[in-house]
């Protein structure tokens, strides 16, 4: 049966590590790195097309009622219809599932979800900055250890001269 402090994970010392491991940490981090980034950018353009969504509720007014408007039905078809009630909208809620609210509930509903997306950016813009910085400290690591290397045969190559 494990104990308590096997289940722990071990730090180790990234300087100690040899230089094959250091580019396997380096890869590793490299990957997460990537990961994260692309992570970013997705919800970056969530963020974005729920902007887009306040955007185009504020379009649908009183002064609209009766007009031929384009109706998306995906992202590159869109069909004629006409603006019946300018009151109300139909809200994509996720996993096909739509809700009719009032302009103003849906308004709310979009900069809730702005604002939910704008605090996870938050969280990983600094997850990002500290794995580029953990990422610096490996590469910086790989550096000096491959300088010593080669200054250590430099300087045994000259005693054998």
């Amino acid at each position: 049966m494990a104990s308590a402090s096997t289940s722990q994970p071990q730090q180790i010392n990234v300087a100690d590590l040899e230089l094959s491991q250091l580019a396997e940490v380096r890869t590793q981090l490299e990957e997460e790195l990537n990961h994260l980034t692309n992570s970013f950018t997705q919800l970056k353009q969530a963020q974005a097309k729920f902007k887009a969504c306040i955007e185009n509720v504020g379009e649908v007014n009183p002064n609209n009622t009766g007009k031929t408007i384009l109706v998306p039905l995906t992202n590159s078809l869109y069909v004629p219809g006409r603006l019946s009630d300018s009151e109300h909208v139909v809200v994509d809620v996720g996993t096909g599932y739509f809700v009719k609210k009032t302009r103003p509930q849906a308004k709310k509903y979009y900069e809730s979800k702005v604002d939910f997306i704008r605090g996870n950016l938050e969280t990983l813009q600094e997850t990002i900055s500290k794995k580029q910085d953990n990422l610096n400290y490996v590469l910086n690591i790989i550096q000096a250890k491959l300088q010593a290397e080669a200054q250590s045969a430099a300087a045994s190559k000259k005693s054998k001269s």
